[in-house]
Formats: structure tokens, C-alpha cells, sequence
């Protein structure tokens, strides 16, 4: 079983009982989703990309998004842990229960492997009891311009990669920011309003591929405006002891691989900054502060795993 344990820290093996998902109060699902493109914004997409944003928005609607998370909290989140219960140890996790379930959470967290959020959503469907639904911007160019792409966001995301994002990342199509700026309203209006909306953010913007896990790479500005235009509950994450590799990842969890540790933050008191004016000095300021909020939880990670190994030493 997962490990959930404080920062102290305190340890609980059993997750908390399947009781339906049903502490929530309103179940609003469609805040953003009415969102249209004008026209401009939706001519620099391919035939293609267009079937995929449309067929993709329509999967984060209504009936259909209660039945993908419905799949996300039975079938992903069981082949997750499944994958992963030998390893994983989960801390504060109580910062994320003292959170209001009828504002959206933004959850901020640093950015080393393909799944790093699908990880941590498992471990909120599984030790969480109210009802939620997961979104998670992602770079279009992938996993919305070919059938490959369609069928990663099924089997991996079970279609919460949404909404798509072109020009940005390390090969920006900077001929589709028109559509970005579209995905950029959705995505605020996802953070803005919603009881049970989750979104996975990535203040870095792309993965950091140094051996290091305490280094982090630039915070990016968006997250910052994206906060100032919505102002969620933001809970920043860090994460550590994941690779990319799919196939050593899983076989790890029963040959003795690196532990996965989570940590969830207090959320964070961003009223100094929402208070400030709209600028993109500010978006950097706010980029910043939850970037070093992450690399907090990273120092608390690192002293913990150095008094593990004196234990173990000694």
C-alpha cells in the first residue's frame, strides 16, 4: 500500500475507502468548456488538430468527463500504484485535504518525467475522498496532431491532457499562438471557477533533464498570469524518484528501485501579489515565488532522505 506520511513524518498505509467521490457539494464540469474560438484562432490548426480539439474538448464535457474519471480513479490510478506501492511515500498531504472543495486547485509542481502528474493524481484519487476531475495543459504538437498522440492522452490521461498548447516548449510553432491564446482563456476559466477542478501545472514549462533532482530550471511567467487572472487555490508539489523510462520504472518497484517521494505544500498566500498590477513583472514574481516554494519542499526532501540514509548507516 502507499505510504502517505506528514512532514514530520507520520505514516499511514491504507488509503482512504472508495466512498464514491461524493464530498463535494455542486459537481460543475463545464466552466470553460462553452469557451469558442474565433475563427483566426482556430484557421492556424491543421485539419487534424482541429478533429483532435474538438473530439478531446468534447471528452472534458459532461457525461463523458464523469465517465473518463471514472476510468482515471479505477483503472489509471490502480495501474499506477500497482506499479509503484513498493516506492512511493507521500508527505503533507493533509495541505491538499485543507483546501476548499468548492474553488479550483492548481497544483504547481517541478518537472522530471513523463509521470510526474500522473502520479501524483493517483495518489489523490486514492487517499481523497471528494469528488474531483483532472486537467492537464500539455504541448499540442504531439498529443494533438496525430492518432499517437489521441491514443497517449487516452491510455496515459484518459483524455485530462486538455487543453493543448502549440507554441511553446523547446520547438514552438509560433505560427499557432493565435489558438494558444484560446486555450490560455479555457485553461483560466478551469482555475477561475469550478467545485472538483484539478490542474497540473509545470511552472518550468518543459522537463529538467539534469542529474540533479534538487535543481530547478527558469520559472516560466505563464503560470504567473495565469494565477493572477483566476487566483486558485495553489498547491505547489514536489516530486522526486521518477525516470522516464516506462519499462524500468514499473520492474523497480520489485527489484529495490529509488523511492518516489511526494510532497504536498500549505497552499500558498498569494494576495500580496494578486493585489499588484497587471503586469508581466508580476507574472515573473509570482512564477518565482511558487518555483521557490517548490524548491522548499525539495530541501525538506533532501533532509529527510539524508537522516534516512544516517539511519540506515548507523
Amino acid at each position: 500500500m502507499s505510504k502517505v506520511q506528514s512532514p514530520e513524518p507520520k505514516v499511514s498505509s491504507r488509503p482512504c475507502p472508495d466512498r464514491g467521490d461524493e464530498d463535494i457539494g455542486p459537481w460543475t464540469l463545464d466552466v470553460g468548456q462553452s469557451l469558442e474560438p474565433t475563427p483566426d484562432e482556430f484557421a492556424v490548426l491543421s485539419s487534424f488538430e482541429r478533429f483532435a480539439f474538438r473530439f478531446t474538448r468534447r471528452m472534458n464535457q459532461g457525461s463523458w468527463k464523469r465517465f473518463w474519471t471514472w476510468c482515471q480513479r479505477i483503472f489509471g490510478a490502480g495501474w499506477i500504484h500497482f506499479s509503484t506501492y513498493n516506492l512511493i511515500q507521500v508527505y503533507g498531504l493533509e495541505n491538499v485535504e485543507a483546501a476548499s472543495r468548492d474553488r479550483p486547485i492548481l497544483l504547481a509542481a517541478n518537472h522530471r518525467s513523463f509521470f510526474d502528474m500522473y502520479t501524483v493524481s493517483t495518489v489523490l484519487f486514492r487517499n481523497t475522498s471528494w469528488r474531483k476531475q483532472l486537467f492537464f495543459p500539455v504541448r499540442g504538437r504531439f498529443f494533438y496532431d496525430s492518432t499517437l498522440g489521441l491514443f497517449v492522452n487516452l491510455v496515459m490521461g484518459w483524455w485530462s491532457m486538455y487543453p493543448p498548447f502549440f507554441a511553446s516548449g523547446e520547438k514552438p510553432l509560433l505560427e499557432k499562438r493565435a489558438f494558444d491564446k484560446y486555450s490560455f482563456r479555457v485553461l483560466t476559466e478551469l482555475c477561475r471557477a469550478g467545485a472538483g477542478n484539478v490542474i497540473g501545472f509545470h511552472p518550468e514549462g518543459t522537463r529538467n533533464k539534469g542529474p540533479d533532482p534538487y535543481s530547478y530550471l527558469p520559472a516560466q511567467p505563464g503560470i504567473g498570469k495565469l494565477i493572477k487572472d483566476a487566483a486558485p487555490q495553489v498547491i505547489p508539489v514536489f516530486v522526486a524518484g521518477l525516470g522516464n523510462d516506462l519499462r524500468k520504472q514499473v520492474l523497480g518497484n520489485w527489484r529495490g528501485g529509488e523511492k518516489i517521494r511526494i510532497h504536498f505544500g500549505p497552499q500558498l498566500d498569494m494576495s500580496s501579489y494578486l493585489s499588484k498590477k497587471d503586469h508581466v513583472r508580476t507574472y515573473k514574481e509570482i512564477s518565482e515565488f511558487v518555483m521557490s516554494e517548490i524548491a522548499e519542499l525539495g530541501e525538506q526532501d533532501r533532509r529527510l532522505s539524508l537522516e534516512s540514509s544516517k539511519n540506515l548507516s548507523s
